[in-house]
């Protein structure tokens, strides 16, 4: 609250809200951290389990979100792991494993596009044996509009442009996982 002198009148006038800042956790990812064997791909011995995610603090205007995990240290130029659509804007996490094959936990609406390994789901880190350590960019979205106009087929590279266009502000963690054997 704040005093503002009106004429000779003293009044009191609300202070603007602060705006909150965007942000995303996970229990099982912490950022510049190594990523554990439950979020590796399977087959890079791991359990493909996509990380419980928490965001929260998205801005006025936010219609929906969407979830994101690349890998800009891929050969090629990148590689997408999962992109996760049309997620209600009144959700603010996803579940561990939600995004894994078979799973049922993502919310009413929401789609998964397809990865670069060709699947509609989560697919988790996989670098080359003795490569170095990749980086897996995990990012939310709060997106301006209710609905993408994606489906299961969308690639990475389709659902990065939509998002484009579409975002309000965004989110990010970025653990690191190396393979050596």
């Amino acid at each position: 609250m704040r005093w503002v002198i009106l004429g000779a009148a003293l009044s009191a006038v609300a202070a603007p809200a602060l705006a909150a800042e965007f942000m995303l956790s996970s229990t099982e990812v912490k950022s510049g951290s190594p990523m554990g064997l439950a979020q590796v791909f399977n087959a890079c011995n791991g359990q493909n389990i996509s990380p419980a995610l928490f965001w929260s603090g998205e801005p006025p205007g936010t219609r929906s979100f969407a979830v994101t995990i690349y890998d800009p240290d891929a050969q090629g130029g990148g590689w997408w792991h999962w992109t996760v659509f049309n997620i209600p804007a009144t959700v603010h996490s996803l579940a561990a494993g939600a995004g894994s094959e078979g799973s049922r936990d993502l919310p009413p609406g929401a789609g998964q596009g397809r990865n670069d390994f060709g699947f509609s789901q989560y697919s988790g880190p996989c670098p080359p044996v003795g490569d170095h350590a990749h980086h897996y960019e995990i990012t939310v979205y709060a997106v301006k509009i209710a609905q993408l106009p994606l489906d299961n087929g969308a690639s990475g590279t389709a659902v990065s442009s939509q998002l484009r266009s579409n975002t309000l502000a965004t989110a990010k963690i970025v653990g690191r996982y190396e393979r050596s054997k």
